[in-house]
């Protein structure tokens, strides 16, 4: 991964963590906005200049791919590299979460 892609994508936003997480397996921008609401329990609503906007520059940077169209809707899935992005955000939730929980033990 290089300095650039690192640079922009760690920390994550949560728009594009949770893209990131959807896109996990095949599915459209409308499948992502729907996937999100139900793992927040419709606290987060990506809308669509959000979300059209960060799944283009997501494909520029290689984090994902179109695989198809279907009824003018494009389908993406995560790349290697966007996997890659996506676990090291992961970890470094992990690592806040696990902080978090030994500073209110005290």
């Amino acid at each position: 991964m290089d300095a650039h892609i690192r640079k922009v994508y760690v920390p994550m936003t949560e728009t594009g963590f949770y893209i990131l997480l959807c896109l996990r397996s095949e599915t459209h921008g409308y499948g992502i906005v729907q996937q999100v609401e139900t793992l927040t329990g419709g606290e987060i609503h990506l809308s669509p200049g959000t979300l059209y906007g960060s799944l283009s520059k997501m494909e520029k940077d290689g984090l994902i791919r179109l695989v198809r169209e279907e009824e003018k809707r494009k389908v993406y899935t995560i790349t290697p590299l966007g996997t890659e992005v996506l676990e090291l955000e992961m970890k470094r939730i992990e690592r806040l979460y696990h902080t978090m929980q030994e500073v209110r033990k005290r």
